[in-house]
């Protein structure tokens, strides 16, 4: 097995991670530190600090110059960092020391890699965005479709009161929808540029150091910070904190699409899934297994992360080591994620006739709330319970349905009490409410 399910061969059609895997290769990694190269000489060389000849000649060339990640993986390793060896490749492959002298002016190798990095996860967030779209668009077409439509809700994993699958739809995607949302403001608070040289105090960039910074942030398209954040991982914190809880969401919806098609109940069905080895009878939640699985491996990222935000002094090599471990796999999983998601909500097909055995077969004692409430109407509130627990008690006993008792003792009862369709609340509105929702982002 491969150290990586997102390098793997193997498992590339289990843990598919689309467009966003490109992202996260050494070839892209150094492909975007050399774009921030060009960038910030050529604004240099509009500010004056570097000769604009030297600089225009740089940027051209980190437009043209390939770098193989294996040529510099010596240097590398001496160095703990890539962009020495990164730069003394790039010089050679200019072929004109005049001008090549002038790359990397008054940065650190932190401002380069930090700054490369944003480039990638401004993608990685353009991309799950467009994903969260489409999954947004499905469930709000299921939710508009089956708003109506009464199942069982669980709580603890056992039948509580009825729902509605489009409430169920609207459930699922209304974190989404708040994701969606606070992209804008994420993208603005995150996705900084980094210029503040070796110490965090752009002592070699000279007096237009500030200057120089926010024009590499224009040039760049990134947010200029104002200031050094070295060693405040808070931009990186608050997009794996972003990216955790869209994960929360869709492992949410795994975790119930997985219990919806456990042998016995089978109110949905998922189109595409997974055979077994030795019981041809099976078909297997795959996806929403996955899913599950991506839930619990970006737990684990997310708590790497948070250790390793935690750097002392002005720069810290071992707490920044650990953050490039963690932030491609956090990314990538859930790249994944989204990916099955996608094909989840797609496919997904509720089974209306389950649904409503499933709401009959239990002597009616999933109104059982209902029943205490309308009870109540003519009764103190305690006294109501009392008598619904009882009469609960005695359809067990006796196998006779809640409402025959309740009628028999009750004959005032409200006519619709024990309808399915007519006790699910605002279910019907929270489905109707999602779809507006989600239709105006």
């Amino acid at each position: 097995m491969a150290a990586s399910v997102f390098d793997s061969p193997l498992y590339a059609q289990l843990f598919p991670t689309g467009d966003a895997g490109r992202l996260f290769s050494d070839t892209a990694a150094l492909r975007a530190m050399l774009l921030v190269e060009g960038a910030l000489a050529k604004v240099q060389g509009g500010l004056g600090v570097i000769p604009e000849v030297s600089a225009a000649a740089i940027h051209r060339a980190s437009l043209e110059i390939q770098i193989d990640p294996g040529a510099i993986a010596k240097a590398t390793g001496e160095n703990g960092v890539s962009v020495p060896g990164l730069l003394t490749q790039f010089r050679a492959e200019m072929q004109a020391p005049e001008f090549a002298q002038h790359v990397h002016w008054g940065a650190t190798s932190q401002d380069i890699i930090d700054t490369a990095l944003m480039l990638r996860l401004r993608q990685a967030l353009a991309l799950a965005e467009s994903d969260l779209r489409s999954i947004v668009e499905s469930l709000a077409s299921a939710a508009q479709e089956h708003r109506a439509l009464p199942l069982a809700a669980r709580t603890y994993g056992q039948h509580a009161t009825p729902t509605t699958w489009g409430a169920v739809m609207a459930e699922w995607g209304l974190p989404l929808c708040d994701a969606l949302e606070e992209l804008e403001t994420l993208r603005a608070t995150s996705l900084y540029v980094s210029l503040s040289g070796a110490a965090g105090t752009a002592s070699a960039l000279g007096p237009k150091a500030a200057e120089t910074r926010a024009g590499l942030a224009q040039a760049l398209g990134l947010n200029d910070p104002g200031r050094s954040w070295h060693v405040d991982r808070g931009p990186i914190l608050r997009i794996a904190d972003w990216q955790g809880r869209v994960m929360a969401a869709l492992t949410h919806m795994a975790q119930s699409a997985v219990g919806l098609t456990m042998t016995g109940i089978e109110e949905v069905a998922l189109g595409a899934s997974g055979s077994s080895s030795t019981m041809p009878q099976k078909q297997n939640p795959v996806g929403p297994s996955a899913i599950i699985a991506l839930g619990h491996q970006f737990t684990g990222q997310r708590v790497t992360l948070q250790a390793a935000s935690a750097h002392q002094h002005q720069r810290d090599g071992g707490a920044w080591f650990a953050e490039w471990m963690a932030v491609p796999q956090l990314a990538l999983t859930l790249a994944a994620g989204l990916q099955h998601a996608k094909t989840l909500v797609a496919g997904l097909a509720p089974h209306p006739v389950q649904m409503h055995s499933a709401l009959s077969a239990g002597l009616e004692l999933i109104h059982a709330e209902a029943l205490s409430f309308a009870l109540a109407a003519t009764m103190p509130r305690p006294e109501a319970q009392k008598v619904t627990k009882r009469l609960c008690h005695e359809a067990q006993q006796k196998q006779i349905p809640l409402g025959d008792l309740a009628r028999a003792d009750y004959p005032d009862l409200p006519e619709d009490l024990f309808d399915p369709a007519r006790q699910t609340g605002h279910a019907t509105a929270d489905a109707d409410a999602f779809v507006a929702r989600a239709r105006s982002l």
